[in-house]
């Protein structure tokens, strides 16, 4: 029987600020605008946990009753379903439970902003749960970074500026990108830790497609292109450059890729992705927010 610290683990903390950086990128062009709204961003944060934390839940019972995640071929962290640790109807009930408190709150903000936000959560749910689950879930085929980029990218720090704001902005969409692609950076060292086992398993996540070395040289441009980019935006917002504090956490992840670092090894640089993703998202936010 799963412990609370096992379903604590369920939840895979080390991927959560791909759900918490978006918020914040999005709150802090609102606050720029001198539209930051504290409740609305709260709601959007309790949004963006839930469906993260959903769709770990989601894959989680899809790839342990495909046997594609067993404990056997597991090299990540230990999963609920994979290790027997709780029954597959339990965890699918927590998946739909987070989905269900997603769209709760979501329901509140297209309520005081527009309902076209209710088109836009279904989507995301839906796009959470056919992840891994389904006849052909589309992360299977290699589009898992699309959709994390989409959705923990674009569509939540847009999103949530649009909340606060009530329409939407360019640069809401511009900051979106190095969101998104941060996010991408989580997923790829993910799926490149997990490359051989994916593949065992027929798996075919983009890290499988291309291959290890190419993987390589993605996730490090998943992970240096948004600095990039942050100053670039640093022409309309000078103090977005703050995301520069950043910079020296990329040092260990990208020693770590560039060594050829694989399977458990790499699981430490996991980590390391999620802190450089919320520092960044910190410093970021700060530099957005402030209008001068």
């Amino acid at each position: 029987m799963a412990t609370a610290r096992d379903w604590l683990a369920g939840t895979r903390p080390r991927t959560l600020p791909a759900a918490v950086v978006p918020v914040l990128i999005g709150s802090g062009v609102a606050a720029g605008y001198g539209k930051f709204s504290p409740w609305r961003a709260a709601l959007a944060l309790v949004v963006a946990l839930a469906l993260q934390v959903g769709v770990n839940f989601a894959n989680d019972y899809s790839d342990g009753v495909r046997g594609s995640d067993s404990a056997e071929r597991r090299v990540g962290p230990v999963r609920l379903v994979g290790s027997r640790l709780a029954e597959p109807r339990q965890v699918k009930l927590a998946a739909f439970g987070c989905f269900c408190l997603a769209c709760c709150a979501g329901v509140v903000l297209a309520a005081v902003t527009s309902w076209w936000l209710v088109l836009g959560g279904s989507l995301a749910v839906l796009a959470a749960w056919f992840y891994t689950g389904g006849s052909r879930p589309y992360g299977y085929r290699g589009l898992g970074e699309v959709a994390v980029f989409v959705f923990f990218g674009v569509a939540a720090v847009a999103g949530t500026a649009f909340v606060q704001m009530g329409n939407l902005s360019w640069l809401g969409l511009a900051a979106s990108v190095p969101a998104g692609l941060l996010s991408c950076a989580l997923l790829m060292i993910n799926n490149l830790r997990d490359i051989r086992s994916d593949s065992e398993s027929g798996k075919r996540t983009l890290a499988v497609r291309i291959g290890d070395a190419r993987s390589r040289v993605a996730y490090l441009a998943f992970v240096l292109v948004p600095f990039a980019l942050g100053a670039a935006i640093a022409f309309e917002r000078p103090f977005a450059l703050l995301m520069l504090l950043a910079l020296p956490l990329t040092l260990a992840p990208v020693r770590a890729v560039r060594g050829g670092a694989s399977g458990p090894a790499l699981i430490a640089t996991l980590g390391q992705t999620g802190r450089l993703q919320l520092a960044f998202g910190l410093a970021f936010t700060v530099g957005l927010a402030i209008h001068g």
